[in-house]
């Protein structure tokens, strides 16, 4: 595994608040830790708490955990592509339409968090299998310079980068039964 950061050309620019929320340079540990520690904060919750939304249009913490493990395994799936040396430009993607087409709050929060941990455990699985050129190896995605580590980084920073807004703007307003 390579123990560095990426840096700041082998992302967007707008990618930078995510790479900057996560700390030291072993990116699978920094995704191992979190797989534990969003299973906590999710743990013990109910349905309603699944459903709740700070505000009326904002998305319901089904839909935003849903939204973390589809922006993962999109992320992901760059990473293998970009890794494997495919050449292709990769399309970006319309968060929104993913949440309403995924109906999140037609189902149980508990096959959500499951769901998630399985995304991040084939995540690891990827990541733990590439050698050191793979992850420095470069790609198009969303029209921007991208590299495999930088991937690795987006998923664990687009996670962090939620988890936050949830802990802050969601179960404060839930109390856990």
């Amino acid at each position: 595994m390579l123990k560095i950061r990426p840096a700041t050309g082998d992302y967007a620019p707008y990618a930078e608040q995510y790479v900057v929320l996560v700390t030291g340079d072993d990116i699978l540990d920094a995704l191992k830790t979190q797989l534990k520690q969003t299973a906590t904060l999710f743990s013990g919750r109910s349905e309603r708490d699944g459903n709740f939304r700070y505000a009326p249009e904002k998305w319901s913490v089904k839909e935003v955990l849903g939204h973390v493990a589809d922006t993962e395994r999109i992320f992901a799936y760059r990473a293998m592509r970009i890794a494997r040396g495919d050449k292709t430009p990769l399309a970006g993607f319309e968060q929104d339409d993913y949440v309403r087409a995924a109906r999140f709050g037609d189902r149980k929060l508990a096959d959500i968090v499951e769901e998630y941990e399985d995304v991040r455990q084939a995540s690891l699985a990827l990541f733990r299998s590439l050698d050191k050129e793979a992850w420095m190896r470069r790609g198009i995605a969303s029209g921007n310079s991208v590299t495999v580590l930088a991937l690795a980084y987006l998923i664990a920073g687009h996670e962090l980068h939620h988890r936050k807004i949830i802990e802050e703007r969601y179960f404060p307003a839930i109390p856990r039964a």
